[in-house]
C-alpha cells in the first residue's frame, strides 16, 4: 500500500480511537459483540447473497492486493521505454530483448504480438484497442464490487439499531426498565458505529482508490497503445515523445533529450 495512503488510514484509526478516548475513559463502552456480530455476520452473509463463492474470494484478493502492494508507476518511465524500444524497432533490431525486460504487462504483449508477426498492423491496433476497453471496463467492475461492499455495514448497522430500540420499547413497562434501557441503547449506537467505521475506512476509500488507479491504468494503456501505433510507423523519436506527451500535463511530461540525447 502507498505510503500516503498508510498514513492516512493510521490517522483516520488516531482520530477515532481520540475521540472515544475524550469521549469516555472507559473504553470498553465502545465494544459490543452483538453489535460485531450483527455487522461483519450481516455484511458477510449479504455478500454471499450478493456475489458467488469465487466472485467473493476474487473481490478479497483484489482488497488484498491493493492494501499491500506498493505502487511506484511514473508515466515518464514509460514513455522513455516506449522511446527506447521504437528506436530499436526503427534501427532494425530484435523486439525479444525489450520483451524479457519490459515490466509492464500490457506493453510486453503488445510487443509479443509485433514480434510474432502473425498479425497485420492494422488488425493487431484493433486488438490492442479491444483489449484496452476490456480492461478498463473490468478494473472498474472490481472497484464497484468493493464499493457494493460498502453498502452492507452501514445497513446492518441500522438493522442493530432498529433491534436495540425494539428491546428497548419493548422493555420500558417492566420493573427493571431502567436497567435494560443501557444495554439496550448500547446496541443501538454501537451498532451503527461498526458499521460506520468498517465502511467509511474499509470498503469505501479503497474503492475509490480503485476507480483512481483504474482511470490511471486506462491512461497507461492508451498511451502504450498510441505508442505503439506510432512505433509500427517508425515514427522519429522526437515526433514520438511529443505525441505521448501531449496525454500529460507538463510538469509530468518527458525531455527526450535526457533518453537519447541531442
Amino acid at each position: 500500500m502507498k505510503a500516503l495512503s498508510i498514513f492516512g488510514l493510521l490517522i483516520a484509526i488516531i482520530v477515532v480511537l481520540v475521540g472515544m478516548r475524550l469521549t469516555s475513559e472507559n473504553m470498553g463502552v465502545f465494544f459490543d459483540w452483538p453489535s460485531l456480530f450483527i455487522v461483519v455476520g450481516g455484511t458477510f452473509a449479504a455478500t454471499t447473497i450478493t456475489f458467488q463463492l469465487d466472485k467473493i474470494i476474487t473481490i478479497l484478493k483484489i482488497f488484498i492486493t491493493h492494501i499491500t502492494r506498493q505502487d511506484d508507476f511514473k508515466f515518464t518511465t514509460l514513455i522513455a521505454d516506449i522511446l527506447k524500444v521504437s528506436e530499436g524497432y526503427r534501427k532494425g533490431e530484435s523486439l525479444e530483448s525489450h520483451i524479457q525486460n519490459t515490466k509492464d504487462p500490457f506493453f510486453r504483449e503488445a510487443l509479443q504480438l509485433i514480434n510474432d508477426g502473425v498479425l497485420e498492423d492494422d488488425h493487431l491496433l484493433r486488438i490492442l484497442e479491444d483489449r484496452v476497453s476490456n480492461l478498463n471496463y473490468l478494473r472498474h467492475e472490481d472497484a464497484q464490487k468493493i464499493r457494493t461492499l460498502g453498502q452492507f455495514p452501514p445497513a446492518f448497522g441500522m438493522m442493530g439499531t432498529t433491534i436495540g430500540m425494539i428491546v428497548l420499547l419493548a422493555n420500558l413497562g417492566g420493573e427493571d426498565a431502567i436497567k435494560k434501557i443501557g444495554p439496550a441503547m448500547g446496541v443501538c449506537l454501537i451498532t451503527t458505529l461498526y458499521g460506520v467505521i468498517i465502511a467509511n475506512l474499509g470498503f469505501i476509500p479503497v474503492a475509490e482508490n480503485l476507480t483512481f488507479l483504474s482511470k490511471r491504468n486506462h491512461l497507461k494503456n492508451i498511451i502504450i497503445l498510441e505508442g505503439i501505433r506510432l512505433l509500427l510507423k517508425k515514427v522519429n523519436p522526437v515526433i514520438l515523445t511529443e505525441e505521448l506527451n501531449s496525454f500529460l500535463p507538463p510538469n509530468q511530461r518527458l525531455n527526450w533529450k535526457e533518453v537519447i540525447g541531442n
